[in-house]
């Protein structure tokens, strides 16, 4: 289904700035509002910032697009038609791998028998080291 669909589909008009939004955050992959604001406002600078942040509220509500959060900043936006993943943020580099969700499963079902809790792997970060930052603090220690 494309945007102009899904917006028709709730009586909504397709637009100039929302299909500008929607190619910054295709472009950025994840991105926090400011990125996305910045992007558009390449693409477009009569964009107002207060209609990129509406239209990431839109997206996300119709599934469009969807939120991370990948540590103690805003949230990060990317497009919603991508697989489910998990986020792998990299506290030394701060590079962001994406991980299939199945190997949170263990984990979730633990959550689900143990709590009850039903956790949304997919807006899931797991801070660490990569493996690239990790070797070269290996490398450092000998």
């Amino acid at each position: 289904m494309t945007l102009r669909d899904t917006l028709h589909g709730e009586g909504l008009r397709m637009t100039p700035q929302r299909q500008i939004v929607l190619d910054a955050v295709t472009r950025l992959g994840h991105a926090t509002p400011e990125a996305v604001c910045a992007e558009v406002t390449r693409s477009d600078p009569g964009v107002n910032p207060s209609t990129v942040y509406r239209t990431l509220e839109l997206f996300e509500r119709l599934g469009v697009i969807r939120h991370a959060h990948l540590g103690s900043g805003a949230a990060t936006y990317h497009r919603g038609d991508e697989t489910a993943h998990l986020h792998l943020v990299c506290e030394s580099c701060g590079r962001v791998t994406e991980a299939d969700v199945g190997l949170a499963d263990d984990l979730a079902g633990s959550l689900r028998r143990t709590h009850g809790f039903v956790p949304d792997v997919a807006h899931m970060a797991i801070s660490g080291t990569c493996a690239d930052c990790a070797a070269e603090q290996a490398g450092r220690s000998r």
